[in-house]
């Protein structure tokens, strides 16, 4: 194996180390929140997303990034927590075809619910995987993460 194959393998490893990890996290908390607040894993990241706007709205290409979905299936989603009562659409004032989406009361009260939930299994998750060798460096890593770097706005 040469030098080139060495980073390719390394990189590959640093993927699946990076899968392995989110795979164990996303299950936790996909257990937790539905159990606990009828919400996916999915629906969570877009009410927090939403919650960390400056104004509390973003556009749907926005929204798509910040979930890592495609537009269709992010208006989908919108779609079903609109019909929960958790969002609403607002149409842009500067640009009348542009749609924001903004959390409800509603979506405010559950997203309060849920976060110490998501908070709470996420520490154990990491906990659980700083235990496992293989995933041990990477829990290390996102530690010496910057505090600012979590406050960014997705």
């Amino acid at each position: 194996m040469g030098i080139r194959d060495d980073a390719v393998e390394i990189r590959a490893q640093g993927w699946r180390t990076l899968a392995a990890l989110h795979g164990l996290i996303d299950t936790a908390l996909e257990k937790a929140l539905q159990a606990e607040h009828h919400l996916s894993v999915v629906e969570y990241t877009v009410l927090d997303a939403l919650s960390r706007q400056d104004g509390w709205h973003m556009r749907m290409q926005q929204l798509a990034r910040a979930a890592a979905l495609s537009g269709s299936a992010t208006t989908r989603l919108v779609n079903r927590l609109e019909d929960r009562g958790l969002l609403t659409r607002i149409l842009c004032q500067d640009d009348r075809r542009g749609i924001y989406t903004e959390l409800t009361e509603q979506g405010w009260a559950l997203l309060n619910q849920a976060r110490p939930t998501h908070d709470e299994v996420l520490a154990t998750a990491l906990a659980q995987a700083e235990n496992l060798p293989e995933l041990a460096p990477l829990v290390d890593a996102l530690h010496q993460l910057p505090a600012q770097a979590s406050q960014a706005p997705a």
